[in-house]
């Protein structure tokens, strides 16, 4: 099986000529179709609400088409707060999880009466003496500790993560909140990371509805709603099936007919913060390949690196590659292909079967549509490519320009340096 690009050859061709590789483009297509499946496969839900995980592709343009089809957003900070706002999104269209929390942002998200998820114990009281009160709608973030384990095994560790509170401390919690006013409850979870499984989201709900039916009889708090979080992953390997999200809303109305409906919750609504599962297959890193290297392997050197692409440098992580026009030829080399960062690690694939490739040839990069752009930096100066969205029409819009020299400089203008480099930055018209 191989992946096929959203984007041609021929299509590439024609783009360079006005926006140069490398850069990331996104199908607005399937971004589309993607967010109506989901939809449809929780329609059976009353008050579902997929809240798209900002932190995966914080771009304003990508965001307008999410919620045009009815999205929220999950956001983890200020800025992603204020994208938020900057897309009209205001109240309960945003879901605010952080963790280790500056009192600001909790100030800034009560401003836009986003829904506060609270990660521990302790931000209770930190939460009222920052906003002075606390707000109707809450939530609050569980960790159960252990190991998630699903029939294929080990899927993650809660106990060695950072996040959430343990369940005493939820019950607490829950009790010390409706005391201060509280009257409308969430729970939320994240137990496992990219999973290509329908397993995960009717297992996790399992347990948070059950968990949910505890709370409410014992501690008389209104459950609202349940946040299954995210951790519904994409294949990112060409042989690897991918999840059927039709499935899993199955599985997950199931377990809410077994559990939530006897005990009297049918009114519970689902909430989800994909990042990946909504936008990850819908993006490709586009860059051209400009060096060939003959030594005790074969390199192949492309104009983007890691700064375009962090995960294969970060986490060993398998990004399939396209050489685009040569989709049917023969897999006949065997290549090592890298980027320019002074970093061994920079190396988009390893010892990867491609066809031959030749100076000049476009690859595609596949899966680049979460956490692509957004892991970014300009370790050794190097600046972060625009992106493009390709839309249903075929035409193709920029959404995010390319980082130049002037950007990676901006935060020295109060400097006196700043005067020199800008001299220089106009010598060389950038």
């Amino acid at each position: 099986m191989m992946k096929k690009p959203f984007v041609t050859k021929e299509q590439v061709d024609e783009i360079v000529k006005t926006y140069p590789t490398p850069f990331h483009i996104y199908d607005e297509k399937g971004i589309i179709e993607n967010a109506k499946a989901v939809y449809e496969a929780f329609s059976w839900n009353e008050g579902f609400r997929e809240y798209f995980a900002v932190k995966a592709t914080p771009n304003p343009r990508l965001m307008e088409i999410l919620k045009e089809q009815g999205c929220g957003f999950d956001c983890s900070s200020k800025t992603e707060l204020m994208l938020s706002k900057a897309v009209d999104a205001s109240g309960e269209d945003i879901m605010f999880s952080s963790n280790d929390t500056p009192a600001e942002e909790f100030a800034y998200a009560d401003k836009l009466g986003a829904i506060i998820n609270l990660d521990d114990f302790t931000h209770i009281e930190f939460l009222e003496k920052t906003i002075g009160k606390i707000p109707e709608t809450i939530s609050c973030r569980y960790n159960p500790g252990g190991v998630f384990e699903m029939s294929n095994g080990i899927m993650d560790n809660p106990g060695d993560s950072k996040y959430g509170m343990t369940k005493d401390q939820l019950f607490e919690a829950f009790k010390i909140l409706k005391e201060k006013g509280a009257k409308r409850f969430g729970i939320h979870a994240f137990l496992a990371s990219n999973t290509v499984t329908n397993e995960y989201y009717p297992m996790l709900a399992g347990q948070l509805f059950e968990l949910a039916v505890e709370l409410q009889n014992k501690t008389g708090a209104k459950i609202a709603f349940i946040n299954l979080s995210g951790g519904v992953g994409v294949p990112y390997l060409p042989d690897q099936p991918g999840n059927d999200i039709a499935v899993i809303g199955k599985g997950v109305h199931e377990q809410f007919d077994k559990i939530l409906v006897p005990a009297g919750m049918g009114d519970v609504s689902i909430f989800t913060e994909m990042g990946r599962f909504m936008m990850a297959p819908y993006g490709g890193l586009v860059t051209k390949a400009i060096h060939e290297k003959h030594i005790y392997k074969e390199y192949i050197g492309v104009d983007a690196c890691a700064v375009d692409l962090m995960r294969p440098a970060m986490y060993g992580s398998y990004h399939h590659i396209t050489v685009l026009g040569k989709e049917n030829a023969p897999l006949t080399e065997v290549y090592d292909v890298t980027g320019s960062l002074c970093e061994n690690n920079d190396k988009f694939a390893i010892e990867r079967s491609l066809p031959r490739i030749d100076m000049g040839d476009y690859l595609f990069i596949h899966d680049t549509g979460a956490h692509g752009y957004a892991m970014g930096y300009n370790y050794n100066g190097k600046l972060k490519s625009a992106e493009l969205l390709l839309k249903r029409d075929g035409s193709v819009e920029l959404i995010r320009r390319a980082e130049t020299p002037r950007d990676y400089f901006a935060t020295f203008d109060s400097l006196p340096v700043f005067e020199k480099l800008s001299e220089i930055m106009d010598e060389e018209s950038v």
